[in-house]
């Protein structure tokens, strides 16, 4: 089986990084990509219907919707265009097309090429011992995955994982369905993103989501924007930021890369943009370590806490913080420990740069923290995204307008799965309700996150492994050790759209179970049908697909989950096959299980949606001191050998994260090639390298060497010993047992590398 990526150069072509986002460049990519999977008609009705709120979500991203109106042409971006464009494409996947390509011949192909290929068009199942895929029926399908279930001699050797994509009434018939079965074995993929926020907001602010919405984001007066690049993984933020310019906003962003989506916006949607007149976005760029940004955050606070003390009351909150934090005096008190000039040398950028940041946000209290998995992937990312909070107390900016944190969710419902309780460590309070609403007794044990999992599989301590929705494999660190341990499994079983590497690295045998995706019309017995969505800022929406299905053969996520539980577990307890008839009903069960709910069915037909209750919104710590708390950490301090480099993991623009549309990072001036290292100029002479060599990357976290053959070096601005490179092709070499503290998340965007000439790949064939 092959887990990783091939080697295979494809002309690399390369120009100037851009420094403008969007624009009609944008256009044309969004409609090329369009018009290559479906005809313009088909384009047209998917795009009119993305994003509106009789319409239905986009798979991509989870930015939020305007509240008020929307572009009734276009309220979508680039990036979402691609994933409808991959979604709804016409390209079918039949028994025909699995008779005539192996499992063996599928894995040789890059992810970009297996994921064009198209859409599954009906259950396919791989015998154990088999070389190609065949088509099975849906009921022989449930058959065979409720036969190994009941087989296991514990629920807990099964694993059931949950990707973003999957609605809130999928999500919470799964939970359903798996606790039910005996286990919280329910990993997903925030296990992978965006946990380390949900445990720092957690211990801090009493709820692990972000507190703002999107006017706060319109009306804050400093937008300090950490550890993500919006202009490829979140481009209809550009437009919010856009407003908070128009309204005065200073943004200040800080990131190893100087990201084009952070210079200068062109929106299409406007005459301006139409007319090339730029809105530049970043005001002050602090182009930090990686993972410098603690020691940068210390650094301000330093700054911010020398003029409170010449000048008291003149800086910080004091009424927000005596009445309504606790930590205040012993985080003063470490901060005082720290040196700023030592602070400045950690985080690697200039001295007059932070000052300057710190004069801006000197007497400002409307102030937005947005951060994504530039803040989350590192081991004391917990740690970290408490230091942004604990900026936000110092300035009182958490619960009033204007001001706030907002963790930026990098799947569309990834929020809402959690909500619904997708979760491994299920709260009390959850597990209760369930008991009380269905009367049977759920697991109290806790189960396997995403690192847990892998490790049971590769240990043999769990042998079933069922994804709703994703691509595990490629999504996940340490490719070759993830492939050993799906490999050793039973069975594995995919719910997806689209063929993906994970369907062919597999258990002894595997299925692939087709579904509708987000744009699909979901009828049942003659009724259309509608699900839920939750975005990054607690708002809760419909999503009604519009366009006709590819076959016949594909069924809804949350009648698949009904229809394998009724098999698996009959209907004492939960009227799966009521739920699969009309999906109120689900909504009706939910709104009894899932505070924040109520008149669920009622609310969510409201156009736009509701908001769920937000404590730190409302100026509410749901914390066990009912306060919002400091945090004291140290400043981490990463030694690496001279000949040893430290690696994040980027998306290129021609990506959504382990989906690859095409081949080109046009922001970056990329075209053509994802076997890309991007280096600093010096580092490349001082390593006797040059522009354009092709080199092999090796990581030997705890005495194994991980190795990815096979990538060109790209000059680019970046700090010294510094590097970058495109996911999934370099997940190998991140280590799985390399996770950060408390959230287990797997650090992608610290691996220390060592990179040398590589040797397999002749002259000719770079």
């Amino acid at each position: 089986m092959h887990a990783e990526n091939p080697v295979r150069f494809t002309g690399i072509k390369l120009s100037k990084p851009k420094v403008v986002a969007a624009g009609i460049p944008a256009v044309v990519s969004s409609m090329r990509h369009m018009l290559e999977e479906m005809n313009a008609f088909r384009a047209m009705k998917a795009l009119l219907a993305l994003n509106q709120k009789h319409g239905y979500d986009c798979p991509g991203c989870a930015w939020p919707d305007p509240d008020d109106e929307r572009s009734p042409i276009a309220e979508y971006c680039e990036n979402g265009a691609k994933a409808i464009a991959e979604e709804a494409t016409t390209k079918r996947l039949t028994p025909d097309f699995f008779v005539h390509h192996s499992v063996e011949e599928l894995g040789l192909l890059t992810d970009y090429e297996i994921g064009k290929k198209g859409r599954v068009a009906q259950p396919m199942y791989l015998p154990e011992g088999s070389t190609h895929y065949k088509a099975i029926t849906w009921e022989a399908a449930y058959g065979i995955i409720a036969g190994h279930l009941q087989k296991l001699s514990s629920p807990h050797e099964a694993i059931f994982y949950t990707s973003g994509r999957t609605s809130n009434e999928a999500a919470f018939l799964y939970q359903l369905m798996v606790r039910q079965y005996g286990t919280n074995n329910l990993p997903d993929c925030s296990n992978m993103c965006h946990e380390s926020s949900g445990v720092a907001l957690g211990e801090a602010l009493g709820i692990g989501k972000g507190s703002v919405t999107l006017e706060d984001v319109h009306h804050a007066e400093v937008i300090i924007i950490l550890g993500q690049n919006p202009g490829t993984n979140h481009p209809r933020m550009l437009t919010a930021l856009q407003k908070a310019k128009a309204n005065g906003a200073t943004i200040i962003a800080v990131n190893p890369l100087p990201e084009t989506g952070l210079l200068n916006f062109l929106n299409p949607q406007t005459l301006k943009g139409i007319l090339n007149i730029q809105t530049h976005l970043t005001d002050i760029f602090l182009q930090v370590k990686i993972n410098g940004d603690m020691a940068l955050l210390k650094a301000i606070a330093l700054l911010l806490l020398e003029e409170e003390e010449k000048n008291p009351g003149t800086v910080f909150d004091t009424d927000f913080i005596n009445q309504q934090t606790a930590g205040y005096n012993d985080y003063i008190q470490h901060l005082k420990q720290h040196d700023f000039h030592q602070l400045a040398a950690a985080c690697g950028v200039a001295q007059e740069a932070i000052r300057e940041a710190a004069v801006t946000l000197m007497h400002k209290r409307k102030i937005v923290a947005c951060w994504a998995m530039g803040l989350t992937q590192h081991k004391n990312a917990v740690d970290t995204i408490r230091e942004v909070v604990n900026l936000l107390l110092l300035k009182g900016s958490i619960g009033k307008p204007g001001a706030g944190t907002c963790p930026v969710r990098g799947h569309s419902n990834v929020q809402g799965d959690r909500t619904m309780g997708i979760y491994e460590q299920p709260s009390e309070a959850l597990l209760n309700k369930l008991q009380e609403v269905y009367h049977f007794a759920p697991p109290r044990e806790h189960g396997y996150d995403v690192v847990n999992a892998i490790h049971a599989m590769h240990r043999g301590d769990a042998s079933v492994f069922i994804a709703m929705g994703g691509n595990f494999l490629s999504a996940t660190p340490d490719t070759k050790y993830t492939a050993e341990a799906l490999a050793k499994c039973r069975l594995t079983v995919h719910v997806s759209t689209k063929l993906n590497r994970s369907h062919l690295v597999h258990g002894r045998e595997a299925i692939i179970l087709p579904c509708l995706g987000r744009s699909d019309k979901d009828i049942q017995q003659g009724v259309a049908q509608f699900v839920t969505c939750e975005n990054s800022m607690g708002v809760v929406q419909m999503s009604k697909g519009n366009l006709h299905p590819i076959s016949d053969q594909l069924k809804s996520e949350p009648v698949i989950v009904c229809e394998l539980a009724q098999v698996l577990l009959g209907s004492r307890y939960v009227p799966w096959q009521s739920y699969t008839t009309n999906y109120d009903r689900i909504r009706d069960d939910i709104e009894k299980v899932i505070p924040g709910f109520n008149a669920y069915n009622e609310r969510v037909r409201h156009p736009g949606g509701f908001y769920l209750p937000n404590g730190a919104r409302e100026g509410r710590f749901n914390t066990g001191n009912s306060k919002a708390n400091f945090n004291v950490a140290d400043v981490p301090v990463n030694i690496i050998a001279d000949d040893e480099f430290m690696m994040m993991t980027i998306r290129s623009h021609d990506q959504f994260n382990t989906t690859i549309y095409g081949l080109d990072d046009r922001y970056r001036g990329v075209y053509n090639e994802r076997r890309v290292i991007f280096m600093n100029p010096a580092d490349i002479a001082a390593a006797g390298f040059g522009a354009g060599d092709v080199v092999d990357l090796y990581n030997d976290h705890g005495q194994t060497e991980r190795v990815a053959h096979g990538f060109i070096i790209v000059p680019f601005s970046i700090p010294e010993k510094c590097t970058a490179t495109y996911f999934p092709e370099t997940n190998v070499l991140v280590p799985v047992d390399s996770v950060a503290d408390k959230s287990n998340t797997p650090t992608s965007k610290l691996v220390v590398i060592r990179i040398k000439p590589n040797t397999r790949i002749k002259q000719q064939e770079k």
